[in-house]
């Protein structure tokens, strides 16, 4: 169990200097009792106190990082059971795995449809995350393959297999990049551990039910790691939802340090070869504490789904998704088109960009920093407003751009025309259309 906050405030030292970012010590303690801040951010706690508080200050689940560069991804460092607690704070990686034993010819394949699963949805990169390489039972071929597709892709490699020769010959081959060692079990522990401690690398811990779970994370942290991810182990998809909810409560509410990590999934295991029951299986593991998250294949049909609700569930419900605040040309619009403008709420965006598109006509629009809100929300909090959607259009360089001098605001703010009309001197401010749905009719009636 951890200190409670008033423990940990005893601790401190009691200046509220604010320089932790939190204005009294006590708040801080607070924070710190809920996993919701880190000791470091207090530059005037003694040593003393660093070494009685370390267990209070460490988050309840460990942040680990895969791979290096911009595809290296991070899971776990998570504080809440409940997405709407606060927040989910590292999305789960989707990988596909490939065996050693295929040809050369079906890795490659494979491969390519992982690098293919790219995609963009609401302004953000939605992609496989990793590619995880089975083992064959023989080192020199499983090194070789493992370096054949570090060579072809940027992204972090798994090395799924328990057999010590091979993952020795694939960490020589690729250890400076930081691989995830899947991993140790009862049996090759103590080597399988100096290889991840003599590699700085991430390690699995692969034992049947979680008390065994538990014995080889505790073996591992004697050993000197840190950077653990836990499997289980479990024989069906029901059993892996039970384990995975099991860890993550004791880890959140009881402090159990040993179950405080992330958890590797792989739904195929489970599914008897039928895809479609695979995909339903990490659907289900992406909703359910899963952070790493093994398939056996990578095409758009089920990848595009799971990185869509990934990202739903990922997305902090304190923060509304938002599109990037600028002016965007929308069918390749001369000096003469029309000029919108609308908020960054980014539903609101792609609504308002999507009709203008379907209307065929050129237009520009003009996304305004709303704070992520839609435009009657945003209007009534104060943060679409005249002023601040006149200082977006000065700033933006419209009226170099624009032979004319007119701006179209959303018909559900017409009240705030006259005062636009001040703040932007010269400018003429017309009232669009209440729905968006109304844009290509209002474009056209323009056009004619």
């Amino acid at each position: 169990m951890g200190l409670s906050g008033i423990e940990i405030f005893k601790q401190l030292p009691k200046t509220n200097c604010g320089d932790c970012g939190v204005p009294t010590c006590l708040a801080f303690a607070m924070k710190l009792a809920q996993g919701q801040a880190e000791l470091a951010s207090c530059p005037h706690v003694s040593e003393e106190a660093t070494a009685a508080l370390s267990e209070a200050s460490a988050p309840p689940m460990r942040k680990v990082t895969v791979g290096t560069g911009e595809a290296a991804f991070t899971v776990g460092e998570e504080t809440v059971l409940f997405r709407h607690d606060k927040t989910f704070v590292h999305p789960c990686a989707i990988g596909v795995a490939v065996s050693a034993s295929e040809s050369d010819e079906t890795i490659d394949a494979t491969v390519a449809a992982a690098l293919a699963a790219d995609f963009e949805r609401v302004q953000q990169r939605l992609r496989c995350g990793f590619v995880s390489v089975v083992g064959s039972s023989d080192a020199a071929r499983y090194a070789a393959v493992v370096s054949r597709i570090h060579a072809a892709c940027d992204l972090p490699l798994v090395l799924q297999t328990d057999d010590v020769a091979e993952l020795t010959a694939a960490l020589d081959a690729v250890g400076d990049s930081k691989p995830l060692i899947c991993g140790a079990t009862t049996a090759n522990a103590d080597q399988v551990f100096a290889l991840a401690k003599s590699k700085a690398c991430p390690v699995v811990v692969r034992a049947e039910g979680l008390a065994a779970v538990m014995e080889l994370t505790e073996k591992a942290t004697a050993a000197g790691l840190t950077d653990i991810v836990i499997d289980s182990a479990p024989s069906s998809e029901g059993k892996a939802f039970r384990d995975r909810t099991f860890a993550r409560r004791a880890a959140l509410q009881k402090k159990v340090a040993a179950l405080g990590y992330p958890v590797i999934a792989f739904p195929g295991a489970h599914a008897g070869g039928d895809e479609l029951l695979e995909t339903t299986y990490a659907a289900a593991d992406v909703g359910s504490y899963a952070s790493i998250i093994v398939l056996t294949g990578a095409e758009p049909w089920r990848m595009l789904p799971l990185l869509v609700l990934r990202q739903n569930l990922y997305t902090d419900p304190q923060r509304p998704m938002q599109a990037e605040a600028k002016i965007y040309p929308i069918n390749n619009p001369g000096p003469d088109a029309p000029f919108f403008v609308t908020t960054n709420f980014s539903l609101t965006y792609f609504i308002v960009a999507g009709e203008i598109e379907g209307g065929k006509q050129p237009a520009y629009l003009g996304v305004v920093d709303a704070e992520g809100l839609s435009v009657l929300t945003a209007w009534a909090a104060g943060k679409f407003v005249p002023e601040r959607i006149a200082k977006f259009v000065k700033d933006s360089g419209m009226a170099g751009t624009l032979s004319h001098r007119e701006i179209i605001i959303p018909g559900a703010v017409a009240q705030i025309s006259g005062e636009l009309a001040e703040e932007l001197d010269g400018w003429n401010v017309v009232v669009g259309p209440y729905e968006a749905s109304d844009i290509p009719a209002f474009l056209r009636r323009r056009a004619g």
